[in-house]
């Protein structure tokens, strides 16, 4: 099963155009293929965005860009949101995220939550960029479906 959440509030868009900044207990760097392999408490930031994992390994392509893999037990993030009401959380096994699409892969477990909205399922993707999720199901050992869980709360907004 896949699903498709769309909100409302949006992710704080300057986290974009900050550094990435990330430290760790350990570090190695493979100057040759571009791939730099953290591990120990580390943690990333962007702006808002907060990852923690215990080990991350960030690639850079030769336009700049870069993608991180982080494992974990779990792996964490956050993300504050552009309105100032709150942050987004998840966490997973295994998160990836890629730095030029905003695009943030959370695998294992995988739990979004935004205020009390809550979305669970095997595999979400996060657009830190447009706050869409779009979230999958797995089959258990057993052969039994394991579904996406959504949880949403009710509007705020009164009408006068």
């Amino acid at each position: 099963m896949t699903l498709l959440v769309v909100s409302n509030a949006w992710a704080l868009q300057s986290d974009q155009s900050q550094p990435i900044e990330i430290q760790a207990d350990n570090g190695m760097l493979d100057q040759g293929r571009q791939v730099t392999v953290f591990s120990g408490n580390v943690v990333v930031k962007q702006g808002s965005i907060d990852i923690r994992a215990a080990r991350i390994e960030v690639q850079r392509s030769a336009e700049g860009s870069q993608v991180m893999t982080a494992t974990g037990a779990p792996v964490t993030f956050k993300q504050q949101l552009d309105d100032g009401k709150g942050w987004v959380n998840g966490q997973a096994q295994k998160v990836t995220y890629q730095s030029a699409s905003g695009l943030i892969t959370l695998m294992g477990n995988a739990k979004v939550q935004r205020g009390g909205d809550v979305v669970q399922g095997n595999h979400i993707t996060y657009n830190t960029k447009t706050e869409i999720y779009t979230a999958a199901g797995n089959k258990a050992a057993s052969g039994a479906s394991r579904r996406v869980t959504v949880v949403l709360q009710p509007s705020t907004t009164q009408k006068k």
